[in-house]
């Protein structure tokens, strides 16, 4: 699984956009896998804002729900919303810094440039504490970071 992530946000950020609808991945993660948007149970509003802070910060979800994230930048620069465990954020966070440019295109990504929506549908499959940040240099260590707690 480290592989996965350490290798998979190289090869998932770039300029390409998809135009053709994609297959909802299967891949589980610590922090759950991508869900079915025909499934959400509750879709949750989050703004990023360049005062390096998530609103709300600290959220809530059921074990097994599906949670549309509706996630708005209502800053001036680029912000964006990744989910996964502490580590994981960190580890990303560090190839960011090697490579600040890249965009991701992973299910549990969304990369909102400033006045701009995105979504990302989740499945939280495990309970456990969660968390969220933004992994552009400087917002994560500046704060940009929220938890997810799943019961």
């Amino acid at each position: 699984m480290l592989m996965t992530l350490t290798s998979a946000p190289a090869a998932a950020h770039g300029d390409s956009k998809q135009s053709a609808p994609r297959n909802i991945s299967t891949t589980e993660m610590a922090f759950g896998r991508e869900g079915d948007p025909k499934k959400v149970t509750r879709t949750l509003q989050v703004d990023m804002s360049d005062r390096m802070r998530f609103t709300p910060a600290n959220m809530t979800a059921k074990q097994g729900e599906t949670v549309k994230f509706v996630i708005r930048n209502s800053g001036k620069v680029m912000h964006e919303f990744v989910l996964g465990t502490m580590k994981e954020l960190k580890e990303h966070a560090e190839v960011m810094k090697k490579h600040p440019g890249m965009e991701h295109d992973e299910p549990y990504m969304a990369h909102v440039a400033p006045g701009k929506t995105g979504t990302i549908v989740w499945q939280f499959t495990r309970s456990g504490n969660f968390h969220f940040g933004c992994l552009i240099p400087g917002h994560f260590e500046a704060g940009m970071i929220g938890n997810v707690a799943v019961q």
